[in-house]
């Protein structure tokens, strides 16, 4: 992904972002904005580029900030014309040197900078841009996000939940907001049960963001949340404990309903095949049956855990998630999954003994392991 990232942003992309420049304000250096913003581009990473263009944006827009925004909002295309961005592939990134130069250039315009952003973000997003206003001016940010919650456009409200997320991806962190969550936890209780899905997915993942530095307090956020709960915000609720489940975190295996110890019995564990390739997969399976004298149905949450071997021979725990049970007395079921072992930008599997270990209520059960060769 990063790859076709990193090519989107190509010397035609710069020519048609100079003629939008060029139509919002006819005096803008169009041919000297190509040459600058072109030159090198292909030598850079995917945020390299984005900064290069933007600086060659700074360089030719007018000297003062309030002249150079003014092109710039005036030269955005239509907004989003859904709630949800699916089709539209790569096509809103084309802003993200916008957003960089209202981050890096515009700090010391508050106001003209927050409007800004509220344009922008209905075309990309500005969850990127915004983390250094919010560092910078926390109250005055925290105001303006305050009327955000009720915006008409689902991306602005959006950009309340997702900016402000604790460990936000490809963003630096904002020390005050793991630190004192307080202050923002009031605009997720304003979004919790927003009509739009892309808005309550954003809340779900500022709390499992939050879950990993403070699992109790998120636990018990959706302990409450979940009384008189409708469906959306259930499935909120469930999404934003994914990582606390994971771990085994009794607390949110509990507002569940999955917070009894249990009483079962992990065996016969099968791995399909024994030996596998980098590139391959392998399947998972094993049974799980009700212990002897187990006189009630037990809910489970059942979770795999594959020890992937590091470059250095050492190992990291990546949790998959399986099957959620009722599980009645005597009864004995079978589970299983299937692992990827493929090569990602993210992760190259390794070669070597791969750990796996089931998960039951947050309890391990050692299953064995598989072998990965080159």
């Amino acid at each position: 992904m990063a790859e076709a990232l990193k090519t989107f942003f190509s010397p035609d992309l710069v020519k048609r972002l100079a003629r939008t420049l060029t139509a919002a304000a006819p005096t803008f250096p169009e041919r000297a904005f190509v040459r600058d913003a072109t030159r090198g581009l292909d030598d850079l990473e995917l945020l390299d580029r984005g900064r290069h263009i933007m600086k060659a944006m700074r360089a030719h827009l007018p000297v003062a900030y309030h002249e150079a925004i003014d092109v710039i909002v005036r030269s955005l295309g239509a907004e989003h014309v859904s709630d949800e961005l699916e089709g539209v592939g790569m096509a809103p990134f084309f802003y993200l040197p916008h957003t960089m130069f209202v981050a890096e250039h515009g700090l010391e315009h508050f106001d003209l900078s927050m409007r800004a952003q509220h344009e922008l973000t209905r075309r990309f997003t500005c969850e990127f841009s915004i983390r250094p206003f919010l560092e910078r001016y926390p109250d005055e940010t925290l105001a303006v996000m305050k009327e955000w919650v009720e915006d008409e456009s689902p991306h602005v409200r959006r950009l309340v939940s997702e900016g402000t997320r604790p460990r936000l991806p490809w963003a630096p962190r904002v020390r005050w907001i793991e630190a004192r969550p307080e202050r923002v936890l009031p605009l997720l209780e304003a979004l919790k049960d927003d009509p739009a899905s892309v808005v309550r997915r954003s809340v779900a993942n500022h709390l499992n963001d939050l879950s990993k530095s403070d699992p109790d307090r998120v636990a018990s956020i959706a302990r409450r949340w979940l009384r008189g709960a409708s469906p959306e915000r259930r499935a909120l609720v469930e999404h934003a404990l994914r990582s606390s489940v994971k771990r085994g975190h009794q607390g949110s295996l509990e507002v569940l309903g999955f917070g009894g110890a249990p009483r079962v019995v992990v065996s016969n564990a099968r791995f399909s095949p024994a030996k596998v390739a980098v590139g391959g997969r392998v399947r998972v399976d094993f049974d799980v049956a009700a212990a002897r004298g187990v006189n009630e149905t037990q809910a489970l949450v059942v979770d795999l855990v594959v020890h992937f071997v590091k470059a250095r021979g050492t190992s990291s725990p990546k949790v998959f998630k399986i099957a959620r049970l009722d599980l009645a007395p005597k009864q004995r079921t079978e589970v299983g999954k299937y692992v990827s072992l493929a090569v990602h930008t993210t992760r190259t599997p390794n070669p070597g003994r791969h750990r796996v270990e089931a998960l039951v209520n947050g309890e391990r059960f050692e299953l064995g392991a598989f072998d990965v060769h080159p």
